[in-house]
């Protein structure tokens, strides 16, 4: 992520005046005691190239020391008061000798230290307390480094800190409370790291705070109260999983970006009188309401972003804009009217508008939904308002009528099945659960009205699943499921783990299933029940294994669900690494193959993101997880249930990292596992570990960097290397590295994934056609060859390193620099001590 402007714009600030201050004549000679200290630090981060110029006999305090922009020294009389060592972004970690705790204490030998800069150096280890012991520093600037663990209380001694920059490392943990505790705390950016759990109140109570930055973590719930803080002019916490509730805010703030979190409702009015406001930016959250206009034309503002939500309201062209307007994105939401005039290219020529995938008149049209696609959704959601929802009523009546119709069955059904279940008795018996039937009637159904175009393209869609061989949607009895199994037989068990166990089971028309038995919470209520099963039910595409049904157990005493059974469809063709990576020979995929694979698990994951409300994100996507049916078409088996998902989060799981991010960021944590099973399809060798991955990436990042066909044919499988289109494979690897990206805004959407790789398929298919001999087997062409020099000892060593099982992402960082010295054995063992300590 790119660290935040205000403190880029300070550091350099901070370097300038360093160097005019080191130049000023009547400089004092530095103690000795602190140049000795000064190339204790030089040695401890390893001679970097910015301090090449340090030398015995250089002069720190008169200027000897400073090198812009990255390396400076200030003093005052005898003694340093700024320094300031800054490398290149993405430095590799410092070698194994490396102690943080022993920089922190060779820094304190620095006893007048106000100003602190060591960002990008490749720091590693857990920022220790002890730099609370340097109790003059006022900034604080050690972003773009390896530093893991939680914020150390040890700065909650600095009292005098005014700026705090950790921005890019893999920090965890908490935010303490105590950070709203310190008085003159006006600069706090803790950007890309992993911090999680809510803003402490405190925050709220930081009268000093100028800049919050806290964007690209795993943060939750709402943010505190603002509206006090005179003084705040920036907040930046996009890419967490805040929210709901909009953040209170004073009307002074200059730059507010709550984008890709779970913020709902509708903007604040407040937000239209804030007339210094020169960025806003909330895409990509759940807001919902109309789009109020007077933000186009608020004074200040230079940048505005609403994609992605639901907003409403009819636009016109004669809505103003301010003058200072550079950027507007209103895409993906439902607008409906004309595009204001003030934003048309004639008007506006410098300025960049968004506003595809609306229902806008435009000169641009095909990038437009019609009309009644708009409406339609504002009804779905509940949003249309006023005479509007007259309008769209007047508009969808015959629509809805039909969509109506098809609802009352498929509710009549929903609620007849859901408590027709049979439940045991103490005896044995099955019996029907007492008293539920005309509760849930009244209740079940309140919600219902408002998704009824939903239940129309679900209709529609179970037609289309039951051509394919896809049985509908139903509910099961426990009898049927107990006769299936064999009364859930060990020999029928496929699988278990803390929420229950998976069978195998045959039907009584012979249909093979899969059945996942789930413990539940007594505290669930049955409409709780009722919305996951609506979800549910909505599993069933071509490229999921679907949903088939449910069944319900019950307590006889209370007439609670103690059990619930998913019937899923059994796909018995094995997992797409059994014929890729542990394939044996003439199992393996082609490379045509493969690509359709990729292809369908790319369909599956935008069904899962966009094809039903809401979406299922962080869905935990792994090549094993990937099954094939006897047509090799891919199935995705991991999805994230909703129940499932919910009890992973009550419980703290192993899932529960994917189930708190937000949205967007799950959305592109989806993207990342994609592009992991992209690596094992084009590499045709396993990737088990995050640690493998890093390899493989930087080997991947190798055979695409020059255009060269015998890098990236060394690198792909060598069963298909010779049987795949250059520019098919370029293409794959490109994307595949896209989805690879370290941050999350620079992967690519599932709609990009899905248009290269539908390109590299018909290039694919060309290909094989200009190739294809009159019987018609391919023609290879002599000049395809194998693995080079290079790429061999690259996987020799590789093969080595994964002897070593370090499955850390700042491990195997550091691994791989360290094992460049040779010295592997020792880089493995450490290794290892630093995957444990990071339990990444």
């Amino acid at each position: 992520m790119r660290a935040s402007p205000m403190a880029g714009a300070s550091h350099h600030l901070v370097v300038f005046f360093a160097m005019l201050l080191a130049l000023l004549p009547g400089s004092s000679q530095l103690q000795y005691s602190q140049i000795w200290t000064l190339f204790k630090i030089q040695q401890m981060l390893n001679h970097p190239p910015m301090l090449s110029h340090w030398r015995r006999t250089t002069d720190f305090c008169g200027g000897g020391g400073t090198v812009a922009p990255s390396a400076a020294v200030v003093c005052y009389g005898d003694t340093v008061t700024q320094l300031h060592i800054a490398g290149a972004r993405g430095a590799p970690p410092l070698p194994m000798n490396f102690s943080i705790g022993a920089l922190v204490m060779a820094l304190s030998r620095l006893p007048d230290l106000k100003v602190l800069t060591l960002s990008g150096l490749g720091l590693w280890g857990p920022l220790p307390d002890k730099i609370g012991r340097l109790a003059a520093l006022e900034i604080v600037n050690m972003s773009g480094n390896y530093l893991y663990g939680g914020v150390p209380g040890g700065l909650s001694n600095l009292t005098s800190l005014q700026t705090l920059i950790l921005d890019d490392n893999l920090l965890a943990g908490e935010l303490p409370a105590w950070i709203g505790e310190l008085p003159l705390l006006a600069v706090l950016s803790l950007r890309n790291n992993s911090l999680g759990g809510a803003v402490p109140a405190s925050v709220g109570r930081m009268a000093s705070l100028r800049s919050l930055v806290l964007a690209s973590n795993n943060l939750t719930g709402n943010l505190p109260d603002m509206s006090g803080l005179t003084n705040l002019q920036v907040i930046d916490v996009g890419d967490n999983s805040l929210g709901p509730a909009f953040p209170a805010l004073g009307r002074k703030v200059v730059t507010v970006v709550l984008s890709r979190n779970r913020f709902t409702g509708g903007l604040p009015a407040e937000l239209t009188s804030s007339y210094l406001l020169e960025r806003l930016d909330v895409s990509w959250n759940r807001f919902v309401g109309p789009f109020m206009p007077a933000l186009l034309s608020l004074p200040a503002i230079r940048y505005l972003n609403v994609a992605g939500n639901r907003f409403t309201g009819v636009l016109s062209d004669k809505v103003p804009c301010g003058d200072n307007l550079q950027f507007v994105d209103l895409s993906s939401n439902l607008l409906t009217g004309s595009e204001p005039a003030c934003l048309r290219p004639d008007k506006k020529p410098a300025t960049v508008v968004l506003v595809n995938a609306n229902c806008l008149d435009t000169a641009d049209d095909a990038s437009q939904h019609p009309s009644p696609f708009c409406q339609n959704q504002a009804l779905a959601v509940g949003i249309a308002h006023g005479k509007q929802r007259k309008k769209i009523t007047h508009q969808a009546g015959f629509v809805a009528g039909i969509a109506m119709a098809a609802l009352a069955a498929v509710s009549a059904v929903a609620i007849i099945s859901f408590f027709a279940v049979r439940k045991k008795n103490k005896k044995g018996v099955m019996v029907r659960p007492p008293g539920t039937m005309g509760e849930e009637n009244s209740s079940s159904t309140s919600g219902y009205p408002s998704k009824m175009f939903a239940d129309a393209r679900y209709i529609s869609q179970t037609v289309k699943l039951g051509a394919l061989g896809i049985p509908p949607y139903r509910t099961f009895s426990l009898v049927e499921l107990e006769a299936a199994t064999d009364n859930f037989e060990n020999s029928f068990l496929l699988g278990q783990d803390s929420f229950g166990e998976m069978y195998r089971g045959r039907l009584g028309n012979g249909t093979l299933v899969a059945i996942r038995s789930l413990k539940v919470k007594r505290n669930q209520t049955s409409l709780s029940f009722t919305r996951h099963i609506e979800t549910i039910s909505r599993l069933r595409h071509r490229n999921l294994v679907s949903a088939l049904g449910h069944c319900f157990e019950y307590d006889l005493d209370d007439s609670t669900v103690t059990q619930l059974y998913l019937v899923f469809e059994y796909v018995q063709n094995g997992n797409l690494r059994s014929r890729i990576s542990q394939g044996t020979e003439g199992r393996k995929l082609t490379w045509s193959q493969r690509i359709s694979a990729a292809i369908g698990i790319a369909n599956g994951i935008q069904f899962l993101h966009g094809g039903m409300m809401p979406g299922l994100f962080g869905n935990n996507l792994k090549i094993n997880n990937i099954l094939l049916d006897q047509n090799h078409v891919a199935k995705i088996s991991s999805y994230n249930i909703p129940i499932l998902g919910e009890a992973m989060k009550s419980e703290g799981g192993a899932g529960s990292r994917h189930h708190t991010e937000s949205p967007m960021l799950s959305d592109k944590t989806d993207i990342f596992d994609f592009g992991v099973i992209l690596l094992e399809i084009v590499s045709g060798k396993p990737v088990t570990s995050l640690y493998e991955v890093e390899i493989m990436k930087e080997l991947l990042l190798w055979a695409v960097a020059d255009d060269d066909l015998v890098r990236r044919r060394s690198f792909a499988d060598q069963e298909v290397s010779k049987g795949c289109s250059d520019e098919s494979l370029r293409t794959i690897m490109q994307i595949c590295l896209r989805c690879l990206a370290k941050e999350a805004a620079q992967r690519p959407s599932i709609e990009d994934v899905l248009w290269n790789l539908q390109f590299a398929a018909q290039v694919q298919d060309d290909w094989e056609g200009d190739n294809r001999s009159s019987d018609g087997s391919l023609v290879l062409s002599s000049s395809r060859v194998t693995k080079s020099a290079r790429f061999q000892n690259e996987q020799t060593r590789s093969g080595r390193e994964k002897e070593c099982e370090v499955s850390s992402a700042r491990g195997s960082v550091w691994l791989q620099a360290a094992t460049e010295d040779g010295n592997f054995e020792t880089a493995c063992n450490t290794g290892r001590r630093q995957a444990e300590d990071e339990r990444y």
